[in-house]
This record gives C-alpha cells, structure tokens and sequence, in this order.
C-alpha cells in the first residue's frame, strides 16, 4: 500500500504544475483580435476628441507641464523610428511630421523591440515584425500589434509622453 503523505504531494505538485502550465499558457496566448471595434482604430488606438491635437500635430507651446522629454524630433528618423528602452517606448516617423509611440514591450513574449528598420519595428528575440504607421504586426509570432502610446510634439520639438 502507498504511504498517504506521498499521495498528497504528488497531487499537490501536479495541481502547482497545472496552475503553471496555464498561466504560460494564457502568457503566450494571442487571444482577440487587433483591433478596436469601437473605434475601428487598429490595436485599440483611439481618435482623439474634437479640439484636441493628435500626436501628428505639434502643440503651439513647449511641453506640458512638468512632463519630460523623451525625445527630440530631429531624432526620430523619417520612414524609421528611435527604441526608447528607459521608457519602453518607441517613437516611429512614419511620414516628415507624423509621428506615433507605441510601447517597445512584444506582446509575444514581453522582450524589448530592439530596431526600427525598413519600415518595421523589430523583436530580436523570436523575430517578430511590426508596421511604424500604427504598431500592426507584419510577422510573427507576435499575434498582437504594439499598443499605441499617445504622445506630443511641441512647437520646439520635445517629444513628451502625453
């Protein structure tokens, strides 16, 4: 006959490796689509309220106050972008005056992108691909765009998280 305490281990260790399993599981899930059907924005961008300036626009003052400049807009090249690895974000110039911030974190695995090249921004770690004009994933295995971060560029070119 087996020992009681041994059966209670073994169970209480397969229902802890269970738990993990799932949990990686739901971690590496692609889930839902990337789009938002409320606004019809991809990767649950939202169109900015009547009155407001979109991040394409630069403000009339500097920046807002006390927010930190990020980045400068010479830095960010045209049809490129600039990894922002302190802050998490990377800024992309899609078109001269156009930029958009999306977070750097790949929702595949949660590494840092580590370039923007050739119109994409890439994840060196399982090689996924997202567009610079709104972060909607071009290769996997990402399953899920990078999730836009609203910005502002003043008149002086600081770039602020908004």
């Amino acid at each position: 006959m087996s020992d009681p305490t041994q059966t209670v281990r073994r169970k209480v260790l397969v229902a802890g490796a269970a738990a993990l399993a799932g949990g990686a599981l739901t971690a590496c899930g692609g889930g839902g689509d990337s789009g938002n059907t409320a606004t019809g924005e991809p990767n649950g961008a939202a169109t900015p309220p009547p009155g407001s300036a979109p991040a394409d626009a630069p403000s009339a003052g500097g920046a807002a106050a006390g927010a930190k400049a990020i980045a400068k807009a010479a830095d960010v090249p045209v049809g490129g972008g600039k990894v922002l690895k302190e802050e998490k974000v990377v800024i992309t110039q899609p078109t001269k005056g156009s930029f958009r911030c999306f977070t750097a974190v790949c929702p595949h695995q949660g590494c840092l992108v580590s370039k923007v090249a050739d119109g994409t921004i890439d994840c060196a770690c399982h090689g996924s691909e997202f567009k610079v004009t709104d972060g909607a994933v071009v290769k996997g295995p990402a399953t899920k765009g990078l999730a836009e971060k609203k910005i502002t560029v003043a008149a002086d070119g600081n770039i602020t998280l908004a």
